[in-house]
């Protein structure tokens, strides 16, 4: 249920929705990623809620394509696990999941008229162990708690726009970029440290993306698809 058009497709050809069909074919699981779910009726947010389907919510993918804004604020006050994702390089140009923390925390209100709705606690939780539990790792990731992964990050807060700090929350959802972040540990290895790559080098790397934009280049020149 990513745009209201594809919404309009399966109702035409099934006679229900993206979510009326998977529920017809036995797949609405709590073990089932719902990837956007855009265009979702009042009945279709009620199907997620009752089989425990975990969602990954990609807002500025979703703004870059104009699909839509989902409604995510209904989602929680059903007690749906809701992540947050950035959809991929096509349409989400940096990654960067920061930014995508602020547009989430910001689209909601604007889309509502309500500045309170989708707070910065909220936000971060989404990023971090609502997302693990999209994954069903909460268990092993998505908090720091002893037995589990040591995922971690360090940001430089002295930073102009990161003083002075009042709410760490607010702080990291509103203020925060991913160019702020010094250390990046994964499983406790050191994979990024003072901001250098420990486990790539960068050059050659560059280099071959680059190779692949000029074949795309030409093709496109030569007027092959």
């Amino acid at each position: 249920s990513e745009t209201l058009p594809e919404e309009q497709q399966i109702q035409k050809q099934y006679q229900t929705s993206p979510v009326g069909l998977l529920k017809r074919l036995d797949l609405l699981k709590s073990n089932l990623i719902a990837v956007h779910c855009v265009a979702l009726s009042e009945e279709d947010l009620d199907a997620l809620g009752t089989a425990r389907v975990k969602v990954a919510h990609c807002p500025e993918s979703n703004m870059k394509l104009a699909s839509g804004v989902a409604p995510v604020v209904p989602m929680l006050s059903r007690g749906i696990t809701v992540g947050l994702g950035t959809d991929g390089c096509a349409s989400n140009n940096n990654l960067d999941l920061f930014q995508e923390l602020s547009t989430a925390a910001k689209l909601h209100k604007v889309r509502l008229l309500d500045p309170t709705v989708m707070d910065a606690k909220t936000v971060l939780r989404m990023a971090t162990i609502e997302g693990a539990k999209v994954l069903q790792m909460d268990r092993k990731i998505g908090s720091l708690e002893k037995g589990k992964k040591a995922d971690l990050i360090v940001l430089d807060l002295k930073q102009p726009h990161l003083t002075p700090l009042y709410n760490l929350y607010s702080q990291l959802v509103y203020a925060a970029k991913g160019s702020d972040v010094t250390q990046v540990f994964i499983n406790g290895k050191w994979v990024l440290k003072d901001r250098r790559l420990t486990t790539l080098e960068l050059p050659p790397i560059f280099e071959k993306a680059r190779g692949f934009a000029r074949g795309i280049v030409r093709s496109e020149k030569s007027g092959v698809k």
